[in-house]
């Protein structure tokens, strides 16, 4: 439900198998600046790039993209379909749905691997590209973390649960977090039922698909690097168990256009309307705007 301070416009359209997804549309397009489309991490959903989506649209249109599975999006039936070449062919269909032809991309974690193999399956739809706390190599313990609660937690019963479940989920994720930080971190991540508790807002079976395993979009490596020429701005969370500084620096080896953040004091992943986030993405995309326009 829009709010008076959220300023966006609830869109939806059909998957080539027929599910029925939905997307957030905010600001509007404008000739001199590039629209964004942000794509969230693996259980998450379009309310993680609220605040950030409400400072871009003050100068171009961003589009906060859910996944099937997720949020407002239709549950698939086939937890074989909760895999990325699955979600790239939504990705395709969403910006043919929402009429956008080259944007860049701000992808969290899952979402910023869908961008790296957008490069190879859409040549010249990736204007450039924000990866949250990601990269074609992902440490196992971060992986082994994720898989250990995704799916498998019951439905808390009361906000304070819902917190607790996210504290022990994200232990030493975000130590300088406070108790309305915890509690903004549960009203994104968890619907409200028609009694005010919480209610979970992905599908279950998507932790059941990580843990399968399953089709992977292409070598990771290769997909990057499909990269190459593209700008790229990767944001690391200093104590991420997720993506590593050595990773990064690799990254930086074999990319002729990568700039890189790092975020004291924080894991994956970081939140990106704060700083320094915020100001490098906006520097990032003035400097795209700026190359489009020549």
């Amino acid at each position: 439900m829009n709010t008076a301070t959220l300023a966006y416009r609830d869109e939806y359209f059909t998957s080539q198998d027929g599910l029925k997804l939905h997307y957030r549309d905010y600001g509007d397009r404008l000739a001199n600046t590039l629209p964004v489309i942000c794509l969230p991490g693996l259980t998450r959903n379009a309310r993680d790039f609220e605040d950030l989506a409400e400072k871009l649209a003050e100068t171009r249109r961003v589009i906060c993209f859910e996944l099937r599975g997720r949020g407002e999006s239709q549950y698939d039936e086939d937890m074989n379909n909760y895999q990325p070449p699955v979600y790239v062919r939504d990705v395709l269909a969403l910006m043919a749905a929402a009429n956008v032809h080259k944007a860049v991309f701000i992808g969290t974690s899952l979402g910023g691997l869908l961008t790296m193999a957008l490069g190879p399956t859409r040549p010249g739809a990736v204007a450039g590209a924000v990866l949250n706390d990601i990269g074609p190599e992902i440490d196992p313990k971060g992986l082994a973390r994720i898989a250990s609660y995704v799916g498998k937690m019951g439905p808390p019963a009361t906000w304070e649960e819902a917190v607790t479940q996210l504290k022990s989920a994200n232990d030493g994720v975000y130590p300088e977090f406070t108790d309305d930080d915890w509690l903004q971190m549960a009203r994104r991540t968890f619907d409200q039922d028609d009694r005010g508790a919480p209610a979970p807002a992905y599908d279950p079976k998507i932790g059941d698909a990580m843990r399968k395993g399953g089709a992977a979009a292409g070598d990771p490596w290769a997909l990057f690097q499909s990269l190459g020429q593209i700008p790229t701005l990767v944001i690391r969370g200093a104590i991420s168990d997720i993506l590593s500084d050595e990773t990064v620096q690799k990254m930086s080896a074999v990319h002729g256009k990568l700039e890189t953040l790092t975020v004291p004091g924080v894991g994956h992943v970081p939140l990106l309307e704060r700083e320094p986030s915020l100001a490098a993405i906006a520097a990032f995309l003035a400097a795209r705007d700026a190359e489009n326009r020549h």
